[in-house]
């Protein structure tokens, strides 16, 4: 059962950093990256479909993203679909494909952008110390069903806060790096 707590625990933890790594993948350092259009959405047939679905999207530049659709019939859906996104990206149509040139960030966005990656950061430290109180109360409920001794209980909540400094460790590690990539010019 305490192996249960402690598995269920380090897997949250684990999503919670692979979450991270998503958002901080999103923001925009001034260097073109696919995954910036990961959240964009096109209206296919119908259904709203990723955009990596719908088309090739490829890097030719830093600076530029290019969207190639497979059906030339949506390139005016995947230009609307990226507008309507929010990304902060203007598209531009070339009648087959889309290209996305990004401008170079000035010192005001960067700052700006430094603060998101605080933010981002600081909400995954206090996923991580929820799915820690979560564990402890697992142990806690364990130890008052007298499943586990009190020294037991003790040992099992210091490895879960061992457990919690590593993933906080990781989290400050990847927000600190994605901090000076945003600051290098």
């Amino acid at each position: 059962m305490i192996d249960e707590v402690m598995l269920e625990a380090e897997e949250r933890m684990e999503g919670a950093i692979e979450s991270l790594h998503r958002e901080l993948t999103r923001l925009r350092t001034g260097r073109a990256n696919p995954q910036m259009l990961e959240p964009v959405r096109v209206d296919y047939y119908g259904a709203p479909t990723p955009i990596n679905q719908v088309g090739n999207v490829s890097v030719p530049e830093a600076n530029q993203i290019v969207v190639k659709p497979y059906d030339r019939s949506i390139v005016k859906e995947v230009e609307k679909a990226i507008l309507s996104a929010n990304l902060g990206i203007t598209p531009s149509n070339e009648g087959d494909q889309i290209r996305i040139v990004l401008p170079p960030l000035t010192e005001e966005r960067r700052k700006d952008l430094v603060k998101q990656v605080k933010k981002i950061g600081e909400d995954a430290k206090v996923a991580i110390r929820n799915i820690r109180r979560d564990a402890n109360d697992a142990i806690k409920k364990l130890e008052k069903a007298s499943d586990l001794t009190e020294d037991d209980s003790k040992g099992y909540q210091e490895d879960i806060q061992e457990l919690t400094d590593t993933f906080i460790a990781k989290i400050t590690k990847e927000t600190e790096a994605k901090e000076k990539d945003l600051m290098t010019v």
